[in-house]
């Protein structure tokens, strides 16, 4: 019996890792696992502690499709923490609190600028690295608030954001039901705009343990469209070496599958 194949037109896969910039161990990670095994996409904290690293490494690999990954939870800014008063702690950092970060941001004015002027920082930095912007989206999907959201859709034209992630997972759960209007709205706002988008995207409900056998179930099941699955690669943790694996090669290329980037969207 010959190998099953996808329609190319049907089904396209993008494999991101998300937080390239974060550590020094994550880009290493993050390099090897484009240039030994599947990884097509990384999405970049200009503002991490290792995104000088990060930057240079994307340098050598120009194949791999690199953008940006807001951080306005759970991070350090590029504005001074002054300039911020209404979105960091008492230490300068975003806090990590998404719920009561995202309510600030809604009801007041003075957040809603504070996020704006942040997001503006953050894509003129990584305009300043001269790579390619290939994607936006946002730690920890905040990206799907809806201030954020419009800030990102505004700006757009002027940064050259023609891709942006939709984590929008085709099974159905509570969590599905509880984000489900907000996916939504992206997705028109987004397509009213004329921004590519992935139609599903894999790995959330298992984010962080995203093994081989898991990652192979999920790719011989894609649905039609364009999907996106995302890890969080680490230098040898699971995930990394998930990546790696030959067997996961493997299943793609018995499946026809080449992972592209959101660039050829």
């Amino acid at each position: 019996m010959p190998p099953l194949r996808y329609d190319m037109a049907m089904r396209r896969l993008i494999v991101t890792a998300d937080d390239f910039g974060m550590s020094p161990a994550v880009n290493a990670a993050v390099e090897d696992a484009h240039r030994r095994g599947i990884l097509s996409a990384a999405s970049l904290m200009v503002g991490g502690d290792a995104a000088a690293d990060a930057i240079a490494r994307a340098r050598r690999i120009p194949s791999l499709g690199v953008g940006l990954h807001l951080v306005l939870v759970d991070g350090r800014p590029l504005l001074p923490p002054e300039q911020l008063v209404g979105l960091v702690d008492a230490s300068g950092r975003f806090r990590n609190a998404l719920v009561p970060v995202g309510a600030r941001i809604y009801l007041s004015a003075a957040a809603r600028r504070q996020a704006a002027a942040e997001i503006r920082a953050q894509l003129e930095a990584f305009r300043a690295t001269g790579l390619a912007l290939d994607h936006v989206n946002a730690h920890h999907h905040l990206h799907l608030h809806p201030t954020i959201r419009d800030i990102v859709i505004e700006l757009a034209p002027e940064f050259g954001i023609r891709a942006v992630r939709v984590p929008r997972e085709p099974t159905v759960g509570l969590g599905n039901l509880v984000v489900q209007p907000f996916v939504a709205s992206l997705r028109r706002r987004l397509e009213r705009a004329g921004i590519s988008h992935n139609d599903w995207q894999l790995g959330l409900r298992h984010s962080g343990a995203m093994d081989s056998e898991r990652t192979q179930k999920l790719l011989t099941h894609l649905p039609d469209g364009v999907s996106e699955i995302y890890f969080h690669p680490s230098q040898g943790n699971i995930e990394h070496q998930t990546l790696v694996e030959p067997r996961v090669a493997a299943s793609l290329r018995q499946l026809g599958i080449k992972p592209i980037a959101f660039a050829a969207l």
